[in-house]
C-alpha cells in the first residue's frame, strides 16, 4: 500500500520552512549544498530533517557516505510538499491582487555584474507598471542562478543558459554575450608568459569557475589547444572573483566580456584581453524561473515586460 503523507500529516501542523529545505534536499540529494542554499548549519538541517521524519513516524532519505535517496515515504512527502507549497503561494497572491493593482514582493536572483548591466532596465519598467510591488534582489554566483529558480529560492532567476536545462524551467533569452580571455596587464610571471609569440599554455595557470557555462567553455578551450593537463591555479565561484584574481597576477581565466565591462576601474585596469572566445556556441544570458510557476501574477508580469523587450541592454 502506498505511503500517503496528506492522510499521515492531518491534525498536525505545517512547518512551511521545514516543507522548502525538504523539497531542496530532495532535489540536490546532498546535505551540505542544501545547509548552503537554505542559509542553516548541517546540523540543523539534519534536525529539521529528523523532526519531519519523527511526524510522519517513516524515514525520508537513505543514506551513506555517497548518495541520498529519496524513500517511498519522502516521495510522498515531496510530492505533498510541492502541492501544498504551490497552493499557499497562490493563495497568497490572489489575496494580494484584490486591490487595484500587483503588489506583494517578487524575489530576484543574478550575479553583481548582471544586476548593473542588464537588470536595470527591465527593472525601471517593471516598476513602473507595477510600483506597489517589492522588490527583494539577492546578488551570487551566476552559475547558482537555474539552480536558485529551480529550488524555488528566486522567483526569477538570471542566469546564463546551461548546456541542459532542467526541464521544470523556462528560459527567456536577453543577449548573447562575447567571451574573452584575460590576463594580467602589469608585469608579473604571468604576464610575461603570455606575452610571448607563441605562449606554453601548459605552463600558465588558470583561474576557472567552479561550475556553469562558463566552465564547459573553458574545457573546450583546453581541448582546442590540446591541454590535456592544464595548471589550475585556482577555482572560484563568481566571474567578477575571477577578474580580481587575474589583476592580481595569479593567472588567467576564461569570462563574459560584460563582466570585464562593469568591474571597477581600478581592476579593470590591471587586466588585459588576450583574445575572444571564436566558439560556434554563444554564451547566452537569459531570465529563467519555473514553468509551473508563470502564470503566477507578479512572475507572469515580469516575464511579459522580458518577452517584450526590443532594446539591447545597456551595458
Amino acid at each position: 500500500m502506498a505511503y500517503n503523507a496528506t492522510q499521515r500529516w492531518r491534525g498536525n501542523p505545517v512547518d512551511f520552512r521545514d516543507l522548502k529545505t525538504f523539497l531542496h534536499l530532495a532535489e540536490s540529494r546532498h546535505f551540505g549544498r542544501s545547509a548552503r542554499a537554505m542559509h542553516v548549519s548541517p546540523s540543523t538541517l539534519s534536525r529539521q530533517i529528523q523532526r519531519l521524519e519523527d511526524e510522519l513516524g517513516q524515514p525520508l532519505f537513505i543514506r551513506d557516505n555517497r548518495t541520498v535517496t529519496l524513500t517511498e515515504a519522502g516521495e510522498s512527502l515531496r510530492q505533498f510538499a510541492q502541492q501544498t507549497l504551490l497552493q499557499y503561494q497562490q493563495l497568497r497572491h490572489t489575496l494580494s491582487q484584490q486591490g487595484p493593482s500587483l503588489s506583494g514582493e517578487l524575489h530576484l536572483f543574478c550575479s553583481v555584474t548582471a544586476a548593473y548591466s542588464h537588470l536595470p532596465p527591465i527593472l525601471d519598467r517593471f516598476r513602473a507598471e507595477h510600483p506597489s510591488v517589492e522588490i527583494k534582489l539577492t546578488t551570487g554566483d551566476a552559475a547558482d542562478a537555474v539552480e536558485k529558480a529551480l529550488s524555488g529560492e528566486a522567483d526569477i532567476a538570471i542566469a546564463g543558459k546551461p548546456e541542459t536545462l532542467p526541464a521544470a524551467i523556462d528560459f527567456a533569452m536577453l543577449e548573447n554575450l562575447p567571451v574573452v580571455l584575460i590576463g594580467p596587464a602589469l608585469a608579473c610571471p604571468v604576464r610575461s608568459q603570455v606575452s610571448e609569440s607563441q605562449p606554453d599554455w601548459s605552463q600558465v595557470p588558470f583561474i576557472l569557475p567552479d561550475q556553469g557555462p562558463v566552465r564547459r567553455r573553458i574545457e573546450l578551450w583546453f581541448r582546442r589547444h590540446k591541454l590535456s593537463n592544464p595548471f589550475i591555479y585556482a577555482t572560484v565561484a563568481g566571474h567578477e572573483a575571477m577578474v580580481s584574481m587575474v589583476a592580481l597576477g595569479c593567472g588567467v581565466a576564461l569570462i563574459p566580456e560584460v563582466v570585464l565591462e562593469n568591474s571597477p576601474e581600478p581592476v579593470r585596469n590591471r587586466v588585459t584581453v588576450l583574445e575572444r572566445s571564436d566558439e560556434k556556441t554563444p554564451f547566452e544570458l537569459g531570465v529563467c524561473a519555473q514553468k509551473k510557476r508563470l502564470h503566477e501574477p507578479l512572475i507572469g508580469a515580469f516575464w511579459k515586460i522580458v518577452q517584450q523587450r526590443k532594446e539591447p541592454a545597456v551595458r
